[in-house]
């Protein structure tokens, strides 16, 4: 995320930095003290309040160390014969690209540790996309790991007019009250933790072609 429009930059990075810091660190507590049991939990949350609708391409992600274990819902949505993708870095500097997965489909190492489909699994465009992130707010608005992976992809989408419904995935320990923003930072349309889901109000700018869209 970016900062407060009266922030300068250096500022904003360093306030980033140290909130990513405390929120790294809680969310390894959170992970530790809570395991596999988080990311079960989200599994009826999601599927009972907020499913994705029939015909949906979920884009989803391949869970790193700490972070809250999706690959329940995976399967729970698989299972209901939705269609899934994951993403893939193609470029350090230009958004991802999601390619179809299923479970039990082979998957490769990429950029930063991450785990991706083959070059050979079909390239999809989600509707429906499951978010990783370091922190949020009660607003809504997501704090990344800092790479800008998520901003690039969502603008590029946003701009064709194929701006999918964003579902950030968290540990509850991951909210803080505010975090700091730009005028083009979006929130999120909801985010889902162990404890439920939160829902926001979507922003004028930042529906589908807007110019300014995450």
């Amino acid at each position: 995320m970016a900062g407060t429009g009266t922030s300068q930059p250096t500022d904003l990075a360093a306030a980033k930095a140290a909130l990513r810091r405390d929120l790294r660190a809680g969310r390894r507590m959170a992970s530790a003290a809570l395991g596999p049991a988080a990311g079960e939990a989200l599994v009826p949350l999601i599927l009972e309040e907020i499913p994705p609708p029939v015909g949906a391409v979920v884009g989803a992600y391949w869970p790193m160390p700490g972070e809250i274990d999706v690959r329940p819902l995976l399967h729970a949505l698989a299972d209901r014969g939705l269609a899934l993708a994951l993403p893939v870095v193609v470029d350090r500097e230009g958004p991802m690209v999601f390619r179809g997965w299923a479970p039990g489909d082979p998957l490769e190492p990429g950029p930063l540790k991450t785990l991706h489909p083959s070059p050979s699994a079909p390239e999809v465009v989600p509707d429906w996309l499951l978010v990783p992130l370091m922190g949020f707010d009660r607003r809504g608005y997501r704090l990344g790991m800092g790479g800008g992976f998520y901003d690039r992809t969502l603008a590029a989408l946003a701009a064709e007019g194929r701006l999918p419904m964003t579902l950030g995935v968290a540990f509850s320990a991951q909210e803080v009250d505010e975090l700091p923003i730009e005028g083009h930072d979006c929130p999120l349309n909801a985010v889902a933790t162990e404890t439920g889901i939160r829902r926001f109000s979507p922003h004028p700018s930042c529906a589908p072609g807007s110019e300014d869209p995450v």
